[in-house]
């Protein structure tokens, strides 16, 4: 199954699609947040160009496993992705991507201003690699 991630951020949406065998993600270009047709549009191109067949949408929780106040807004916008697209979404716990997504990109070099075209998309790609993962089940 083709599956493409999505991070939500305030300015841009961070965006990783997984290899044709879903092994691996990979971080692509992030997009703009700002126009919100703009946005739909573009994820519908990459599954009509890349055969998306499932898009895994962080949801975030406060650190106890609540929901957090973002938790709606990833919601409506998992709801109008699985219209616009006709794809299956599926909501997935987000909780500390983007610290692991700093410590990554921290350790290949980069400084904070570096980081910051890069944090949202290095995020979606540690999300959609923990679903691959959990997909495959445990390894013996």
């Amino acid at each position: 199954m083709r599956a493409a991630a999505v991070d939500l951020g305030s300015v841009r949406v961070g965006l990783a699609v997984g290899d044709e065998l879903g092994l691996m993600a990979h971080p692509r270009p992030f997009l703009p947040a700002a126009d919100a047709k703009a946005l739909f549009d573009a994820l519908a191109r990459l599954v009509s160009e890349e055969g998306i067949e499932l898009f895994v949408v962080g949801l975030p929780r406060m650190l106890d496993g609540r929901e957090s106040p973002g938790s709606r807004r990833a919601r409506r916008f998992a709801e109008r992705l699985r219209a616009r697209t006709g794809v299956r979404v599926e909501l997935v716990d987000e909780r500390l991507s983007t610290v692991e997504a700093q410590g990554r990109l921290r350790a290949q070099g980069l400084d904070a201003r570096a980081q910051r075209s890069r944090i949202d998309s290095a995020s979606a790609a540690i999300l959609l690699q923990s679903w691959l993962d959990a997909q495959r089940g445990p390894t013996e």
